[in-house]
């Protein structure tokens, strides 16, 4: 039985991340849980959670690339950019044409600069955004870089005499996109304002839904809840390299290696498969940026 490793879990709609957390700590009988990046209640779909010592690998799982698929409801805004907000203004959206839709959206693919949805995670001034704006204050946000690497239209639904239009998407973004503000730009874009009325992630970095399990499965399970070893998700996430054992005798008491000429950060591993740390290069030597190997 693991006890350090990943779990690629199926959220549930209606549930926070740390709600996720809590369950998974119960389950796995550890206190070190910590998860990959946060999904809205909202959403479902792929949660990385770390256990133990893979904690330490989940800020690299937070800066992957994630996909989404998506449904934005174009003629409603609502005070969250999504379907949990109440809505604040309603415009027919009848009129607008399905080329003026993939128009709109094809403006948001590539490096764009993109204000955060005001109901966000995001410390303003040391307190959430989301907190500021539930108390009534407006917040204003930064804009920030993000990448849009992929986005495409799946299908365009106008259901009869209801006003609004149904954008499906599949979408494929750098750490840190708010799908929810592809969805209130498009709308503001078209002059009739677009909220997210479904969002389910499908991937973070190498890891799919195909690979998820759901919390009812997991307490199945229990306490035997590891997806993914240490060392598996070490190398599903990472370039590779394997030390001899006077460089294992050396990484394992902190000291660097010789360079490898391997873009970083990449694993080392022990010639038994055991995962060592995870190492960057710079100045000819390959330093530990964080050791995983039990001293």
């Amino acid at each position: 039985m693991h006890t350090d490793g990943l779990i690629v879990v199926d959220k549930p709609a209606g549930m926070t991340s740390h709600d996720v957390v809590a369950r998974i700590r119960r389950l796995a009988k550890t206190r070190r849980v910590g998860h990959g990046g946060t999904l809205d209640p909202m959403a479902t779909g792929v949660l990385i959670i770390g256990v133990n010592r893979a904690t330490r690998l989940l800020t690299y799982v937070i800066g992957s690339r994630k996909s989404y698929a998506a449904t934005i409801r174009l003629g409603q805004t609502t005070v969250t950019d999504d379907a949990e907000g109440e809505v604040t203004a309603t415009v027919p959206a009848d009129s607008v044409t399905d080329e003026a839709i993939r128009a709109g959206l094809a403006v948001q693919v590539g490096e764009i600069d993109q204000v955060p949805s005001a109901v966000s995670a995001i410390k303003i001034n040391g307190q959430r955004a989301y907190k500021r704006v539930r108390e009534g204050e407006t917040v204003e946000i930064p804009a920030r870089r993000v990448t849009v690497y992929r986005l495409d239209v799946l299908d365009i639904r106008r259901p009869a005499g209801s006003g609004v239009v149904d954008v499906d998407v599949d979408v494929t973004c750098s750490s840190g996109t708010y799908i929810r503000a592809i969805a209130r730009d498009l709308g503001t874009s078209l002059g009739v304002g677009g909220h997210l009325t479904a969002l389910r992630r499908t991937a973070v970095g190498e890891m799919t839904l195909d690979a998820a399990v759901t919390l009812p499965e997991l307490e199945q399970r229990a306490p035997d809840v590891i997806s993914l070893s240490l060392a598996e998700a070490a190398r599903q996430a990472f370039p590779q390299r394997t030390a001899t054992a006077e460089e294992t005798r050396v990484l394992r008491h902190g000291g660097p290696l010789s360079a490898a000429g391997i873009d970083g950060p990449y694993a080392v591993f022990d010639e038994s498969g055991v995962v060592l740390a995870i190492v960057s290069e710079r100045d000819g030597r390959a330093r530990a940026e964080i050791v995983l190997a039990p001293a």
